[in-house]
C-alpha cells in the first residue's frame, strides 16, 4: 500500500481531533471506514500509529514522527488547491464560500449578501465543528467561517487567520417541555434543574467541557444524555431531557426556552477570514451583512430582547 495525500489528511484530522468520530465528521466519511484506512495505513507501515483509549487517540513516538512529516505535505497540498480555486474563481467570476455552525442569523445572513452582492457564487457549508470550519478556511476551502466558541473552551485557531468578534458573551438559554415545572418562572435557576436528565452534543466544540465545568460550579451532578440536537427536540417536548439552545431560539408551542440565571453558560460569536482577503472576498460586506442578520435574529425573539434590554447589552452594529 502506498500512502497518498487522503491517508496524510486522515492521519492529521485523527491527531487534531483526538477521535476516530471527530475525524471522520471532518472529513466527510464514515468512522468505520476510517478506522479500517487507519489499521491498513499501520500495517503498511508496521507499527501502531494511535494509542485508542477511553479518553480518545494519541500519537504514538513513531505517529508522532509521521506527523511531523505529514502536516507539512499535506498543507503544501492544501495551498496548491487553494490556489488553484482561487484562480479558477477570478476565471469564472465572484464567489463566496461561507462556512458556519447552526445559528438563527444564518437565513438573513445569506438573504442580505445575495442582495448586497449580486452576481457573486455565495455557497454555505454548515458544520457543528467550529475548529473543522477553520481548518478548511486555513486550507483555502472556505473565505469566512462564522464560529461560536464555548467559553472557557478556547478554539484550536490555525496559525494566521484573522477574526472579528461580532458579540464578546451570548448566554446560553435552556429548553424544556412546556409544562416542565421550572418553565413557570420567568428565569431558572440552574439547579432546579438537577434531577433532569441533560443533552449535550459531544461532538460540537466545546460543549460537553463547557457544560460539565458550569454544572459541577453549580454543585450539581445531573444524568447527561449524549445526542445530537435534532434529536433532542423530540426528548425535549416530553419532558425527557433539558438541554442548553441559543437564546434567538423559538418561539415555539411545544417547548418552554428561559434564560438561566446569572447566565452560566455563555459562548463568544466569532468571524474569521484569511490575512489579506479583504480584496479577494468581501469580507467586510459578510461582516455586516451577518451583524444585521443578527440584530433581526435577536430582536425577533421576545426573551432574548427582553433579556438585551434588562442588562443592557449592545447588539453588533449593522451595517
Amino acid at each position: 500500500m502506498e500512502l497518498e495525500v487522503r491517508h496524510l489528511r486522515a492521519l492529521c484530522a485523527i491527531a487534531d481531533t483526538g477521535s476516530l468520530h471527530k475525524a471522520a465528521r471532518s472529513l466527510g466519511m464514515s468512522q468505520p471506514s476510517l478506522t479500517t484506512q487507519l489499521r491498513r495505513i499501520e500495517h503498511a507501515l508496521g507499527a501502531e500509529l494511535f494509542t485508542r483509549g477511553r479518553t480518545g487517540c494519541r500519537p504514538t513516538p513513531l505517529g508522532r514522527v509521521v506527523l511531523s512529516r505529514a502536516r507539512p505535505l499535506v498543507a503544501q497540498m492544501g495551498l496548491l488547491v487553494s490556489e488553484a480555486r482561487a484562480a479558477a474563481a477570478r476565471a469564472d467570476g465572484a464567489r463566496l464560500r461561507i462556512g458556519s455552525t447552526a445559528s438563527r442569523a444564518l437565513a438573513g445572513w445569506l438573504r442580505r449578501l445575495r442582495q448586497r452582492l449580486p452576481g457573486t457564487d455565495i455557497t454555505l457549508h454548515m458544520d457543528v465543528s467550529a475548529n473543522a470550519l477553520l481548518r478548511a478556511l486555513a486550507a483555502g476551502q472556505l473565505d469566512v467561517a462564522f464560529v461560536h466558541e464555548v467559553e472557557g473552551c478556547p478554539l484550536q485557531v490555525p496559525d494566521g487567520l484573522e477574526r472579528r468578534v461580532l458579540v464578546e458573551r451570548e448566554p446560553q438559554f435552556i429548553s424544556m417541555a412546556r409544562d416542565h415545572p421550572a418553565a413557570a418562572a420567568p428565569v431558572v435557576d440552574i439547579t432546579d434543574l438537577a434531577e433532569d436528565r441533560w443533552m449535550v452534543d459531544p461532538t460540537v466544540d466545546g460543549e460537553w467541557d463547557g457544560l460539565r465545568r458550569v454544572l459541577g460550579a453549580a454543585g450539581i451532578d445531573p444524568p447527561l444524555m449524549h445526542a445530537d440536537y435534532h434529536t433532542a427536540a423530540s426528548l425535549i417536548v416530553v419532558g425527557e431531557a433539558v438541554a442548553p439552545c441559543q437564546p434567538t431560539s423559538g418561539p415555539r408551542d411545544d417547548m418552554a426556552i428561559r434564560p438561566l440565571r446569572d447566565d452560566p453558560l455563555a459562548v463568544r460569536l466569532l468571524l474569521y477570514h484569511r490575512p489579506g482577503d479583504d480584496g479577494a472576498a468581501p469580507y467586510g460586506t459578510a461582516y455586516a451583512a451577518l451583524a444585521a442578520a443578527y440584530r433581526e435574529a435577536a430582536l425577533r425573539t421576545s426573551a432574548y430582547r427582553h433579556w438585551l434590554l434588562r442588562h443592557g447589552t449592545p447588539l453588533p452594529c449593522a451595517g
